[in-house]
């Protein structure tokens, strides 16, 4: 038998057919083309999954379940999602609406948290009990298993880590506070960071890496400078990296998973970014004298963590 996952993005409508193995066998994908109401959008849901039902060569008859990963925040409990700005959703009846195209049981929940699923299960994780998924792209996202389930809090809005201070009085973040994790730890705060660094050091060779034009600079430019031996551009990375590892050990001294893994496009950089905030972690974490400790690796499944992590959604 087979689950369909959904991943529903400002962008891009994915859903998959993932067998007991935890591997996708087919696909198909649909642009969200928002803003549209939320009723045309979930029909393009509808057709997306028969698309990739079609595709696998299977019948709905073999498939079990539909879990959506949707932004925003999400009643599970009574399927409706509740608000997704970049969507334009509000108090939308996600799970009634699309009964009306599937006679099988539907479960939505955040886009984070069903790629921290995704990736605890069949991804980084290794199935692991206990597992924090951080994603570094526009914010900075995060999702939480403990004890092999997602952590949703009263409200199911928990488990946003990156909207924890780091900096009192700090830069502002968009969530209206000020000194967030997310305001220094994203792609977003790296691309800032970057440019203020560019600014100031005009010999810099970051300068070079973007062909001398600033509107070209993104998560990658400081790395980039660095490799090529730039100081300015490895104080960019040092500073960014201190940020993330302050984020990072908040994390492990509050829930000491198992596993954390970091992804989105700067996780991409591996170990030039990993090595030195495992070293950062290590000095700084309470656990400092326990026998067993976090591991701090990369993600893995990519963009399919939420595709499989909705799959494995259940009660």
């Amino acid at each position: 038998m087979y689950r369909i996952g959904v991943d529903l993005g400002g962008t891009n409508i994915v859903a998959g057919v993932v067998d007991e193995f935890y591997k996708i066998v087919a696909k198909a994908k649909r642009k969200t083309a928002c803003p549209r109401p939320a009723g045309e959008i979930l029909a393009d849901i509808a057709a997306c999954v028969n698309e990739a039902v079609k595709t696998a060569g299977i019948t709905m008859d073999d498939v079990l379940s539909i879990g959506i990963g949707t932004p925003g925040s999400v009643n599970k409990r009574m399927g409706i999602i509740e608000y997704a700005n970049n969507l334009g959703f509000d108090k939308v009846p996600a799970r009634d609406i699309l009964l009306k195209y599937f006679d099988k049981p539907i479960y939505i929940e955040n886009d984070a948290n069903c790629a921290a699923l995704g990736e605890a299960v069949a991804g980084a994780g290794g199935n692991v009990e206990n597992f924090v998924a951080v994603t570094l792209g526009t914010g900075v996202g995060s999702g939480i298993i403990v004890n092999g389930k997602i952590v949703n809090g009263c409200n199911d809005a928990a488990g946003e880590m990156g909207h924890n201070v780091i900096v009192v009085d700090g830069e502002p973040c968009t969530c209206g506070r000020k000194g967030c994790w997310e305001a220094y730890s994203s792609a977003t705060a790296l691309v800032r960071q970057t440019k203020a660094a560019m600014e100031e050091n005009k010999a810099s060779l970051m300068w070079e890496v973007v062909d001398g034009d600033i509107t070209k600079v993104n998560g990658r430019t400081a790395f980039d400078g660095m490799r090529k031996g730039d100081t300015a551009a490895k104080q960019v990375v040092d500073t960014y990296i201190r940020y993330l590892a302050a984020g990072v050990t908040n994390v492990v001294n509050t829930f000491q998973p198992d596993v954390l893994c970091i992804g989105g496009g700067i996780g991409c950089e591996g170990e030039p970014l990993l090595a030195p905030l495992r070293e950062y972690v290590t000095k700084e974490r309470y656990s400092i004298h326990c026998g067993k400790q976090t591991q701090i690796c990369a993600a893995v499944l990519g963009n399919d963590a939420g595709v499989i992590g909705a799959a494995l959604l259940d009660e």
